[in-house]
């Protein structure tokens, strides 16, 4: 009787891991599907069903919505392949793989959002569910950390809430397809703004709200730190596109000067994430502080609200989930691996899983800035934004944030191919026995982490990428106020 359970077990688990792919797969098919007719100019708003006259759930699509849902599903994608693995020791994976799939499904949900509610509803239901994934390991540490994030998103969603009800008070409509919904300044229109950026700017890591984001990363199973980091993030610099774009408009918030709220806050970000990443001993917290900085160079292009400057935010988004979604992948196989996480301690990880560590690599390269990879072009497009608005300043950010960067990243990447295991620079009897011992990670791994590494190289040294295209043509959707 028990090899019978046991083979059935295997059976349920290998339908149940096939199925997760094959959904994340059919998503991010047909949401590919739908490239010709949004880069033609179409669009769709869809109303669902009416709650309360003038307050539905409907469904939007646009260039922008495409743009964040397809990256989305590519990633989860990628992810879900990576799980199958990667889990494969974990406990639960009957209840990891199906909330897996439902965050894939409210993460659509936002992005294909037509109106300020539906948007709050999604929202709110990947922050509930991924509760979840940060919780996973059922440790001590994962509780306190799943409490913090709770409570955040409590506080986010009460935000994004009040601020809804302010707009709905004062335009009539929560509509994402009527063009802008506010037309005048007022106290209660900038309380409405503070609302969001409070709401979202909580999801993105934004200071001072990012407190969660430290704690809940490094918990969660690798896999889900990928989607934290590089997708889940996004939806809230997506939140605050909406808002800028559709409920205010960029004329009305630079004319006031509420722009400049939340250049502040984007400036603080990038710094002060990049400042205590460097204090980090843990390899996924470092990463976490790093994910609060870049998303801070998102927040500062929308702030700036030109072409390029918008430009290089939108492909900042695609560059950061491609980067970010490697280091985190990299870092779990070497964890999954060796049990090491403490960065001193991967002296000579990149000789005995030289293929994870390049990846590692060359996505760090990438944050780092260094050309020609993507994540140069995101920071030059937003370097010209800044110089085209006549604020110099925020390249010295930039080039600060860099700076920064490289410090926090270079003494991971150096160590792991030049050193070993307690190497103090001197005693190298043992070097030639551990050069050959080669312990990668699984093939499946690596594939998704080498496939994300390609798209880094592609996406940085082809200037007229699909990416950046799609980003060139977003910027100029949003800028002519939704419509070509």
């Amino acid at each position: 009787m028990t090899p019978v359970i046991m083979y059935s077990c295997r059976v349920s688990d290998l339908f149940r891991n096939t199925l997760s792919i094959v959904t994340a797969a059919i998503t991010f098919i047909l949401t590919l599907s739908l490239y010709g007719f949004v880069v033609g100019g179409g669009e769709i708003q869809l109303t669902l069903f009416e709650v309360l006259p003038n307050l539905e759930i409907s469904m939007r699509l646009d260039l922008l919505s495409f743009c964040l849902a397809a990256l989305a599903s590519f990633v989860w994608l990628l992810c879900t392949i990576y799980s199958v693995d990667y889990m494969a020791k974990e406990h639960a994976c009957g209840r990891y793989y199906p909330v897996f799939i439902f965050t894939l499904g409210s993460c659509q949900g936002i992005f294909f959002a037509g109106d300020l509610f539906s948007l709050f509803v999604f929202f709110e239901l990947m922050s509930l569910i991924a509760y979840i994934l940060v919780i996973h390991e059922e440790t001590e540490e994962a509780l306190k950390a799943g409490y913090k994030y709770l409570v955040m998103t409590i506080i986010g969603g009460l935000a994004l809430f009040f601020g809804m009800i302010i707009v709905f008070e004062l335009g009539g409509t929560v509509s994402l397809g009527v063009g802008v919904i506010l037309q005048e300044p007022s106290m209660l229109a900038l309380l409405a703004f503070i609302c969001f950026l409070i709401g979202f700017g909580m999801k993105a890591g934004m200071f001072p709200l990012h407190v969660w984001l430290p704690d809940a990363h490094p918990v969660a199973p690798s896999p889900a730190s990928a989607l934290l980091s590089g997708i889940m993030l996004k939806t809230g610099a997506y939140g605050l596109i909406r808002v800028i774009f559709h409920v205010f408009s960029p004329e009305m918030l630079q004319s006031v000067g509420w722009n400049n709220i939340l250049a502040v806050l984007a400036v603080i970000t990038i710094l002060l994430g990049s400042a205590v990443a460097l204090t980090q001993t843990d390899i996924k917290r470092r990463l976490a502080y790093s994910s609060i900085s870049q998303l801070g160079y998102v927040l500062l292009g929308l702030s700036i609200l030109n072409n390029n400057a918008i430009t290089g935010a939108v492909f900042h988004i695609f560059s950061h989930a491609l980067m970010k979604s490697i280091l985190f992948l990299a870092a779990g196989a070497i964890i999954w691996k060796t049990g090491l996480r403490v960065i001193a301690d991967l002296k000579g990880i990149g000789r005995q899983m030289p293929v994870t560590m390049g990846c590692f690599s060359v996505a760090a390269l990438a944050m780092i800035g260094i050309p020609p990879l993507n994540g140069f072009l995101s920071k030059w497009t937003l370097a010209m934004g800044a110089l085209d608005a006549q604020m110099p300043l925020y390249v010295l950010v930039l080039l600060v944030s860099s700076l920064l960067n490289a410090l926090y990243y270079l003494p991971i990447i150096i160590p792991a191919f030049f050193e070993m295991p307690g190497d103090n620079g001197h005693d190298h009897h043992d070097h030639h026995e551990f050069e050959f011992n080669i312990q990668e990670a699984t093939p499946r791994m690596l594939s998704v982490m080498i496939i994300l590494a390609l798209f880094t190289f592609i996406f940085g040294l082809t200037p007229n990428n699909i990416a950046f295209s799609l980003s060139r043509v977003t910027a100029e959707f949003l800028l002519l106020g939704g419509a070509f």
